[in-house]
């Protein structure tokens, strides 16, 4: 006996929210989009979504709601703002946010959803528009367990981990944390680079011998060749990075924590963004670390 897939909408159709559709529609789920600029979902209602010009429209019309947008104020827009999700999404409806937000402020978002009867999940992703693309992204998951098995095979069709880390707001922190490794080791990788220059050492194969020992990370094989190759077309843009970065640092204010290692990444990211390259690709951070390298007489 067929099953009738549930109908999915997604809000958000940008550099990663795109091919995200493709994939579920590709996966046989019906799909409605929303978009502040309606000819950006032009590509999708030829493949056979179906366009609403509110996201309150679009909740009416589906069973699934899914945000991707830039930053926590447009995920609050978009879910509970005039013309937002809560108003026309019926009681039961999962609501799943993928953007990468506060997770202070998605725990706010998913007690006043809930007061509607609407259910949430904070999904944030990693693995960057490739990792769309070819649907294989991460997908850090926080909410209630049932909620994640319901929403399960349309998340599959998007991503291939999927790991649910615990109550709202865990999801998004698994991010948080995702963001400052990834700031860090390029960091790293570039400082490693910058010393083989400095001795005199080829650091295309300091990277070669690195990939095949206990250094190897994701960040050295893509962002090093990147750094490498002065190669910094976005795959994810350095402003959203700093966005995160500040999600980072302002979750530690609210945790009364302190992470050095941390502050300094996300001070060199602001530096990136302030110098005008907020639109290259993160892996620009190398620039900032390369203009804090001091070069020193080496010893005889």
């Amino acid at each position: 006996m067929q099953t009738t897939q549930p109908v999915i909408g997604w809000i958000g159709p940008g550099i990663m929210g795109k091919p995200m559709c493709k994939n579920l529609l590709k996966a046989g789920f019906p799909l409605v989009v929303y978009a502040r600029r309606p000819e950006s979902t032009q590509e999708l209602t030829e493949l056979g979504a179906v366009f609403y010009p509110t996201p309150a429209a679009l909740a009416a019309n589906a069973d699934i709601v899914i945000s991707m947008v830039s930053d926590t104020p447009d995920v609050e827009a978009v879910l509970l703002g005039k013309d937002g999700v809560s108003e026309g999404a019926k009681p039961g409806t999962l609501v799943i946010d993928m953007s990468t937000i506060s997770p202070v402020t998605t725990r706010v978002i998913a007690a006043q959803l809930a007061e509607k009867g609407i259910r949430f999940l904070d999904a944030p992703v990693s693995g960057g528009d490739v990792g769309a693309i070819a649907g294989t992204l991460t997908i850090m998951v926080g909410g209630n367990a049932d909620d994640l098995e319901d929403a399960r095979s349309v998340l599959a069709a998007v991503g291939t981990t999927i790991t649910h880390i615990g109550a709202h707001g865990a999801g998004q922190l698994a991010k948080a944390c995702n963001q400052l490794i990834a700031a860090q080791t390029v960091i790293a990788v570039t400082e490693a680079f910058e010393l083989a220059k400095a001795a005199g050492v080829d650091p295309t194969k300091v990277r070669a011998a690195l990939l095949g020992g206990f250094a190897y990370s994701r960040v050295l094989e893509l962002h090093g060749q990147r750094i490498l190759g002065e190669n910094y077309q976005p795959g994810f843009m350095a402003k959203l990075h700093n966005k995160d970065m500040h999600i980072v640092t302002d979750t530690l204010a609210a945790l009364g924590i302190s992470l050095p290692a941390t502050e300094r990444a996300a001070d060199y990211m602001q530096a990136l963004v302030d110098q005008g390259h907020g639109n290259l690709d993160s892996s620009a951070l190398a620039k900032i670390v390369q203009q804090q390298t001091c070069p020193t007489n080496l010893p005889e």
